[in-house]
C-alpha cells in the first residue's frame, strides 16, 4: 500500500509545469495562438470552418460558414430537405469522393452502404454481447479496432483497401452503436434489449431509428430530422481534436482501424464531442431551479449565479455558448435551431425551446456584465443538438455516439488526404525543463 501511495503522491508532484515556462519558450499550449486561433499545421481540400476574419494581424468577428468540398452546409442540407430526401449518404459520398454524386452514383453508393451494414459472423456475440460496456463510445472504439481481426489483409495500403474499409466502417458503425446500447440496457440498466434485424433499403437515419426503438416505428419527419443532424456533424475541418487525432495516427503509417478507433476515443472527451452532456446537465439544472421559464429576469438571475460559480457545476461556464472558431454564429446551430423550432412549436417541448432561445439571447450580455468580458459569442451546435435528440426520443447515452457515427465520414476523408498528401509523420516538439541529475546507486538511495 505504501508504494501505491508514493506513486499517487508522485503523480501529483511530478506532473506539474511552471506556467512561466510556456511564455518563456513561446509554447503555444493546445496548439493555439495567443488570439485563440489554431496553429496552422496543414492544408486541406476537405472542409473550411470560417468564424472570423484577420485584418492586419487583428481578429474580427464574422458570420460562421461551414464548407464541405467547396459547398456551403446550408445549401447541402436545404438541398436534401427541400427535395424531401435523405442527405447524409450524399454528404458521405461528397467527403469521400470529392464531388457531389449524380443520381445513379448516389443510388449505387446507398446500395454499397446497405450491403456493408451486416457485422461479421460471430462479431456481435464475441465483441459486444460477451463484453458489455458502461460507455457506448468505448465499446464503439473497441469494436472498430476489433474489425482488424476480421480483415484478411488489414495492413494493406492499397487504395481499394482504404476505400472499402472506410465504406464498411461508415455502414457498420450505426449498427455497432445501437447493439452496444441494447446490451448496456440489459446488463447495466436491467432493461430489455431488442435485437432487430436490419431492413434493406433504409437510410442511415432510418436504420438507427428502426433498430433502436422497441416497436421499430418512426415517422418520416423524425427520420428526416435525424438525417439533418447526421449531415451537420459529418465533418468540421482538420483542426478539431478527433480529426487531428486521426491524421496524427495516419501519418505514422498505422492501419485504418487503429486511426478511426483513436478518433472515437478523442471525440468521447468532455472538451470535444462529449460536451453535449455538459449542456444537457446545465439545461436540467436551469429548468429545475427557474420556476417561470418565460420570466427573462428570473432566467437571467440564475444565469448570473452560474457565471459567478454559485450554481451549476462550479465552472462559471454557460455550456452551449461560445466556440473556438465561430464568433457571430455557428451555422450548424442556426440550422438546428430552425429545425428544432419546427418540431417544438405546438408540442410539449415548446416551453423548453423558448427557454433555450432565452439562454442564447441573454448569455453574451450577462457574460460581459458578470465577468467584464465583451467577447463575441454565439450558440454552438450543442445548444440545440441534445434538445433535438430529446424530441426524437433518443437516450442521452447515444448523443455523443451519434456524433461519432456521423463524423466517421469526415475522419475517413481526412485519412485519405493525410495518407496521400501528408507523407510525413506529425511530430511536434516539447521543450524539456527537467534539468540534469547525478545517478545514485541503489544502495545509496
Amino acid at each position: 500500500m505504501e508504494v501505491r501511495n508514493n506513486l499517487y503522491e508522485a503523480y501529483r508532484e511530478n506532473n506539474r509545469i511552471d506556467p512561466g515556462y510556456y511564455e518563456r519558450f513561446g509554447v503555444k499550449r493546445g496548439l493555439r495562438n495567443p488570439d485563440g486561433s489554431g496553429v496552422l499545421a496543414g492544408v486541406t481540400n476537405i472542409c473550411n470552418v470560417h468564424g472570423y476574419v484577420m485584418n492586419e494581424g487583428e481578429k474580427y468577428p464574422d458570420q460562421g460558414k461551414l464548407i464541405f468540398r467547396g459547398y456551403d452546409i446550408n445549401d447541402l442540407t436545404s438541398g436534401a430537405v427541400n427535395a424531401n430526401r435523405f442527405g447524409y449518404e450524399e454528404i458521405a459520398y461528397l467527403l469521400l469522393g470529392g464531388k457531389l454524386p449524380n443520381a445513379c452514383e448516389l443510388e449505387a453508393f446507398k446500395e454499397l452502404l446497405d450491403n456493408n451494414r451486416e457485422l461479421p459472423y460471430g462479431f456481435f456475440e464475441d465483441m459486444i454481447l460477451k463484453a458489455p460496456s458502461k460507455d457506448i463510445m468505448n465499446k464503439m472504439s473497441r469494436s472498430v479496432l476489433a474489425l482488424y481481426s476480421y480483415d484478411d489483409d488489414p495492413d494493406s495500403s492499397e487504395v481499394s483497401h482504404e476505400v472499402d474499409t472506410a465504406v464498411s466502417i461508415i455502414a457498420k458503425l450505426p449498427v455497432i452503436m445501437v447493439l452496444a446500447y441494447q446490451v448496456k440496457q440489459r446488463y447495466y440498466n436491467n432493461q430489455s434489449m431488442y435485437m432487430h434485424p436490419l431492413i434493406k433499403g433504409q437510410s442511415t437515419a432510418e436504420t438507427i431509428l428502426s433498430t433502436l426503438r422497441p416497436d421499430r416505428q418512426f415517422t418520416d419527419k423524425e427520420a428526416k430530422l435525424l438525417d439533418v443532424m447526421l449531415m451537420l456533424h459529418a465533418e468540421h475541418g482538420g483542426g478539431n481534436n478527433s480529426t487531428f487525432t486521426c491524421r496524427v495516427l495516419t501519418s505514422s503509417g498505422t492501419d485504418p482501424y487503429a486511426a478511426y478507433s483513436a478518433a472515437i476515443g478523442s471525440l468521447k472527451g468532455p472538451r470535444h464531442g462529449g460536451a453535449n452532456h455538459k449542456v444537457i446537465e446545465m439545461h436540467k439544472c436551469i429548468m429545475e431551479n427557474v420556476k417561470n421559464w418565460d420570466d427573462e429576469g428570473e432566467v437571467a438571475d440564475f444565469l448570473r449565479k452560474i457565471l459567478r460559480k454559485e450554481a451549476g457545476d462550479g465552472s462559471g461556464l454557460i455550456y452551449g455558448m461560445g466556440h473556438a472558431v465561430y464568433t457571430l454564429s455557428d451555422p450548424r446551430a442556426v440550422i438546428l435551431k430552425a429545425n428544432a423550432e419546427k418540431m417544438a412549436l405546438g408540442s410539449e417541448f415548446e416551453p423548453e425551446y423558448r427557454l433555450l432561445t432565452t439562454i442564447e439571447r441573454l448569455t453574451p450580455q450577462l457574460f460581459k456584465e458578470v465577468k467584464g468580458d465583451s467577447k463575441v459569442m454565439c450558440a454552438n451546435v450543442d445548444m440545440y443538438s441534445g434538445f433535438v435528440y430529446k424530441m426524437l426520443g433518443i437516450p442521452e447515452d447515444l448523443f455523443t455516439p451519434l456524433f461519432a457515427v456521423s463524423r466517421m465520414a469526415g475522419w475517413c476523408a481526412h485519412r485519405f488526404e493525410e495518407s496521400n498528401a501528408g507523407r510525413r509523420i506529425i511530430r511536434p516538439a516539447y521543450k524539456s525543463v527537467s534539468g540534469v541529475k547525478v545517478y545514485e546507486k541503489l544502495e545509496d538511495r
